[in-house]
């Protein structure tokens, strides 16, 4: 399988980072527990076990528990490191989870999905690993993440050296989440897009706050050409020149792709069987042509 993440890399970044920023850029990850909580008070159910995939920080597992619908909560990390022991925790890869099959009723992941090289067969693991109506829920970055920034940099890289490599990750778009959740074998999937604008000072400002959250580059094709003081000056002028505000701040686009799916149970709505319906599209047409005529 092609290796689009050196994640090796990634891992050892985002314990960099979090030795030297601790949880100073988690904003992203709060606001995405927020909004795990929110969702999850629309389910009309409790589970007694809960396990929280990758989600980096113990924000999803703090969600969880204020939600009061997990009676049990267990963190999933690929190092001890990211743990405070707060909640019980399992050390893996979340591409080759230990889980066993039909041992869990809820997993949650926070923003880490978008950056597995395998992400079908990582849901396909986590649908395994869900009992009989056990719930996914699920957030990753979508396609319109850090759009500016990835034009600024095309733009510079460019205009200096005459061609660019890749330096942000592919994001999906959520037609894509959509399949992905159906290829897995999950049933009732839904999917949704939300999207949030971050201003900063300048594009300095935004490149150390990824930094900070050890998501540097780790594309496998990055180029491994040194990068100069006039290349970044030159982002910085494009980014302020295309995506600034009248007050001069400039804007970052950050959008979270929301995924749900259900590990199917015979007691889950099923879709009409082919010809069962009561009424036909040809009827309903003719209703409509009859009132356009009135």
């Amino acid at each position: 399988m092609h290796q689009v993440f050196d994640r090796n890399l990634l891992l050892a970044r985002r314990l960099r980072a979090l030795k030297q920023h601790g949880h100073s850029a988690d904003f992203l990850l709060a606001r995405a527990a927020a909004d795990l909580e929110e969702r999850l008070s629309a389910v009309e159910r409790k589970f007694e076990i809960a396990v929280d995939l990758a989600s980096h920080t113990d924000l999803a597992a703090q969600a969880l528990q204020r939600s009061g619908k997990a009676a049990t909560i267990v963190r999933v990390e690929q190092d001890a490191r990211f743990f405070t022991g707060a909640f019980p925790a399992v050390v893996a890869d979340e591409e080759a989870l230990p889980l066993k099959p039909a041992g869990a009723d809820l997993i949650v992941s926070l923003l880490s999905l978008h950056l597995t090289n395998d992400t079908p067969g990582t849901l396909l693991q986590i649908r395994r690993a869900l009992r009989p109506d056990g719930l996914f829920l699920g957030a990753m970055a979508g396609e319109n993440t850090l759009a500016e920034l990835r034009e600024c940099l095309l733009v510079a890289e460019s205009e200096i050296f005459g061609g660019a490599a890749p330096r942000v990750a592919p994001f999906a778009d959520v037609r894509d989440a959509g399949g992905l959740l159906q290829r897995a074998g999950f049933t009732l999937p839904v999917t949704d897009i939300e999207s949030y604008t971050v201003r900063y000072d300048s594009a300095f400002a935004l490149m150390r706050d990824l930094r900070a959250m050890g998501m540097q580059n780790a594309l496998t094709g990055r180029s491994r050409r040194p990068l100069t003081r006039h290349f970044f000056a030159r982002v910085a002028e494009v980014y302020a020149d295309r995506f600034s505000d009248p007050d001069g701040r400039i804007r970052a686009t950050f959008s979270f792709i929301w995924m749900s799916g259900w590990a199917a149970h015979e007691s889950q709505q099923k879709p009409l069987k082919p010809g069962s319906a009561k009424a036909s599209l040809a009827d309903f047409l003719k209703d409509v042509e009859s009132l356009e005529k009135k």
